[in-house]
């Protein structure tokens, strides 16, 4: 007996068309088309681990609390690598840090504090180099300039 359900009802995935992805590409296809656009090929890019690097932050709310006592701090050698300006601070500090964000940089000095960041190598001058890069291109080219007797045999020859 079939209890109303028709002849395959009862076997299994029988009246889904089968279970999960399958029939995809033969009788579940215009499904697939209108519903699963993304289905097929490769999507985005995962970036190595090795590439990502994550900044340990700390709001300067937070410096009192985790080193009361202390008015020089060097956050590098605590393992913090920016400061961030969230909370307010009581005392003047001296904090060393790779990094800080202005705002965290305002607040201290409000309070009398100095943040030191590591120092930023020059940046040189681009149009110099754009002018010697020309002047080192003409000198390497490899057509020679004219001379007076290589005109004359040009002449010559024609």
């Amino acid at each position: 007996m079939t209890h109303g359900r028709g002849k395959k009802a009862g076997r299994g995935a029988g009246l889904r068309g089968g279970r999960g992805n399958a029939g995809l590409l033969k009788h579940k296809y215009m499904h697939m088309i209108k519903n699963m656009p993304d289905h097929f090929g490769k999507h985005g890019f995962k970036r190595p681990q090795s590439v990502i690097k994550k900044d340990k932050i700390i709001n300067i709310g937070k410096l009192e609390q985790i080193f009361p006592e202390k008015k020089e701090i060097d956050l590098g050698k605590e393992g913090y690598d920016k400061l961030l300006g969230g909370g307010n601070i009581k005392t003047k500090m001296k904090i060393k840090v790779d990094s800080a964000s202005e705002k965290a940089i305002s607040k201290i000095e409000e309070k009398g504090g100095e943040v030191i960041l590591p120092e930023e190598p020059e940046v040189k001058d681009t149009t110099d180099a754009e002018e010697t890069f020309e002047e080192k291109k003409q000198e390497k080219s490899p057509l020679k300039p004219q001379t007076e007797n290589s005109e004359k045999k040009q002449e010559t020859n024609k």
